[in-house]
């Protein structure tokens, strides 16, 4: 079976063009994108270590905002409260702590955690979720297969 960190970078393949096609309407052709581990809880494990890819569209050394440093704080909070970060930026603004960034960008679907920083925050949500979903669907893909070749297989 292929590695999450395999799944992931194929899940982002899938979706850039869809990324592409969005970047005609948003307000630069810039991004950054972190997916965690999904296989690690935030009391399993520090943020950083716990961190599967991060992969940047266009060029980060023309950037004049650390779109990377946002997009892992944005991480951070979905990771940390295992929700979307609009959901403390909206509902819970009690939970922000010192430092946490005040744009939403984030997704997560199941154990499945994406931030994504460059364009405006609803657009990184929508590619959060694209990747997000592109991940999970995959690993099934790839999960189905296994059962299918080796259906005597007993573990992962």
């Amino acid at each position: 079976m292929k590695s999450n960190k395999e799944i992931a970078l194929d899940a982002i393949e899938l979706v850039k063009p869809a990324i592409e096609k969005l970047f005609e309407r948003t307000n630069r052709k810039e991004l950054h994108i972190v997916v965690m581990d999904p296989s690690i809880k935030p009391w399993e494990g520090n943020f950083e270590e716990s961190i599967l890819i991060e992969s940047s569209l266009g060029n980060p050394s023309q950037w004049t905002i650390e779109f990377d440093k946002l997009a892992r704080k944005k991480a951070h909070q979905a990771w940390r409260n295992n929700t979307p970060n609009i959901h403390q930026q909206t509902v819970h603004p009690s939970s922000l702590r010192e430092g946490d960034v005040l744009f939403y960008g984030s997704f997560v679907y199941g154990d499945i955690v994406v931030a994504c920083s460059g364009v405006e925050q609803w657009y990184d949500m929508l590619i959060s979720s694209w990747i997000a979903l592109a991940i999970e669907q995959l690993t099934i893909s790839e999960y189905q297969s296994i059962k299918i070749t080796t259906p005597t297989q007993q573990y992962r």
